[in-house]
C-alpha cells in the first residue's frame, strides 16, 4: 500500500492507529459507502470537510458520515462571522488531498480543526487515510489531542 501524508505523519509521531483498506467505487465516494465497504457502523465513520471563513482561513471539520455540517454552528464554534465550503477545485492545492480521500491528518496548509462532540461516543472511529480506499481507525482521544481539535456541536439538528 502507498503511504499517504496522513499515515506517514501518524507513524512518525508514534500515534497508534490501524489502516483499513476497501474497494473504491468512484461513483459512490460518500461516507455511507465507506461504512458499507468496511462493514462499520456509519456513526463511527467520520467525514472530513474543508471550509473557509470570512478571512479566507482554512477550517477542517470532521463529522459523522450520515450527518450534515451546520455552517452557523461551525462559525460560532470557530469565532468566525461566516464559513463556507471550500470550492472543490481548491481542495487538492490547499490540502494535498482529493475528494473522497481528504484526511484531517497531514494537511499541508495551516488550519484549525474541529470535530463533532459525538466522537467520544465511540472507542475508535474511522477517518480518511488520505487516499480513496484507505481509512484510518484511531482512538478519538488520540486524534483530538494530536490535531488540537476543538470539540463541539457542529452538525444540523434534526
Amino acid at each position: 500500500m502507498k503511504k499517504t501524508n496522513a499515515i506517514r505523519e501518524l507513524e512518525q509521531n508514534k500515534i497508534e492507529h490501524i489502516i483499513r483498506e476497501y474497494e473504491v467505487d468512484e461513483n459512490n465516494l460518500d461516507a455511507l459507502s465507506v461504512a458499507i465497504k468496511t462493514n462499520e457502523d456509519i456513526t463511527r465513520v467520520f467525514k472530513t470537510l474543508v471550509l473557509l471563513n470570512e478571512k479566507k482561513e482554512m477550517l477542517v471539520a470532521c463529522i459523522p458520515g450520515i450527518e450534515k455540517i451546520d455552517l452557523k454552528k461551525l462559525a460560532k464554534v470557530s469565532n468566525s462571522k461566516k464559513v463556507e465550503m471550500l470550492a472543490m477545485k481548491d481542495l487538492l492545492p490547499m490540502t494535498g488531498y482529493i475528494r473522497g480521500g481528504c484526511s484531517p491528518v497531514g494537511i499541508k496548509k495551516k488550519h484549525r480543526a474541529f470535530i463533532h462532540n459525538s466522537v467520544f461516543d465511540n472507542e475508535k472511529i474511522l477517518i480518511s487515510g488520505g487516499l480513496r480506499g484507505v481509512q484510518i481507525e484511531i482512538k478519538p482521544k488520540l486524534l483530538v489531542e494530536y490535531l488540537g481539535m476543538i470539540v463541539g456541536d457542529i452538525i444540523e439538528s434534526i
